[in-house]
C-alpha cells in the first residue's frame, strides 16, 4: 500500500507532523547546524531536513516522531524503502544544488512525546545509514 501525501493526511496529523519537526529544527540549530531547507519534496520525494554541520558536512536528516516515551518505533520505522526513498531525494538535491562532490551523511531525529510532557525524548543518530557506493550516485 502506498503511503498518503502529506497533504492528505488527517488535520491533526499533520500539525504533530510540523510541530516535530520545527522542534527538531531547533534542536538542530541550538547544536551549530544550519537548516538549509525543510520539507523539500525533490525527486519524487520528501526530506525533512537539509542542514549543514560545522564540518560542513551536508546532513539528511529524518524527523520521526511517535505519542508515548519510547524512541525506539520512530527509529524502526525508516526501513529500506524509506532510506532508498531518502537515497533518491537527496541525490536529486547534491545534482540540482551542484553538491555532488560535498561530504554528506543521512540522520535520523526520533522524537518520543509523552503523554502530558512540554518537550519531547530526542534521539539523534548521525549517519544513521551509508549512501551507495560513489560510482552508484552517477549512473
Amino acid at each position: 500500500m502506498a503511503a498518503r501525501p502529506f497533504a492528505q493526511w488527517p488535520f491533526w496529523r499533520r500539525l504533530f507532523g510540523q510541530r516535530s519537526e520545527r522542534t527538531a529544527a531547533v534542536y538542530l540549530r541550538r547544536r551549530g547546524y544550519r537548516i538549509l531547507a525543510t520539507n523539500v519534496t525533490i525527486g519524487g520525494h520528501e526530506l525533512d531536513i537539509v542542514a549543514l554541520s560545522r564540518a560542513r558536512v551536508v546532513v539528511f536528516v529524518e524527523v520521526r516522531s511517535r505519542t508515548g516515551a519510547d524512541t525506539t518505533p520512530a527509529v524502526e520505522s525508516v526501513d529500506t524503502a524509506k532510506q532508498r526513498a531518502i537515497l533518491t531525494a537527496a541525490l536529486a538535491y547534491l545534482k540540482k544544488h551542484r553538491l555532488l562532490n560535498t561530504p554528506h551523511r543521512f540522520d535520523i531525529l526520533a522524537l518520543a512525546w509523552p503523554v502530558g510532557a512540554d518537550r519531547p525524548t530526542i534521539v539523534h543518530i548521525e549517519q544513521a545509514f551509508t549512501s551507495p557506493q560513489r560510482w552508484q550516485w552517477h549512473t
